[in-house]
């Protein structure tokens, strides 16, 4: 599996004329009232890339209150919530992307993040940042399998 993910993200990154067609670009969930200047989702063949997702509260831009494990908790739930629209799950998350306002909170964030790959730990980097949008404490970005 983890070769024919590689295989996939080459191929597209390399723009094979087979999957450079078969890119889906989805917009925000809820996306009304804002035009953001990205997309939630981008699926390339079997392939979905998550943007960065925050601790906010579902159809707002609020974060939840409490720190970085309400936060990561949240954006977790996000980040679950947006996989299982798409067709995938969280046991099909190869590779996730940490960003941490403050490195000291890496212990505290991995007591959440572990609550969410009960049967497996994707791949991971983790690295502190000067700033995240809205203020928040965690922003992570996944890579999920979906389709067959």
């Amino acid at each position: 599996m983890i070769r024919a993910i590689c295989i996939s993200l080459a191929a597209a990154l390399l723009g094979s004329g087979a999957l450079a067609a078969d890119v889906e670009f989805y917009p925000m969930a809820g996306d009304t009232e804002r035009s953001w200047p990205f997309s939630e989702a981008v699926r390339v063949g079997d392939l979905l890339f998550l943007s960065g997702m925050l601790g906010i509260k579902p159809g707002t831009s609020e974060l939840v209150p409490g720190g970085i494990q309400p936060e990561t908790r949240q954006t977790m739930e996000n980040i679950r919530a947006s996989v299982l629209r798409f067709g995938g799950s969280m046991d099909r998350v190869p590779k996730c992307t940490v960003f941490l306002a403050d490195m000291a909170e890496w212990a505290a964030m991995n007591e959440v993040y572990v609550e969410f790959f009960p049967t497996h730990r994707p791949a991971r980097s983790a690295l502190g940042v000067n700033g995240l949008a809205l203020g928040g404490r965690v922003e992570i970005e996944c890579i999920a399998v979906i389709g067959d």
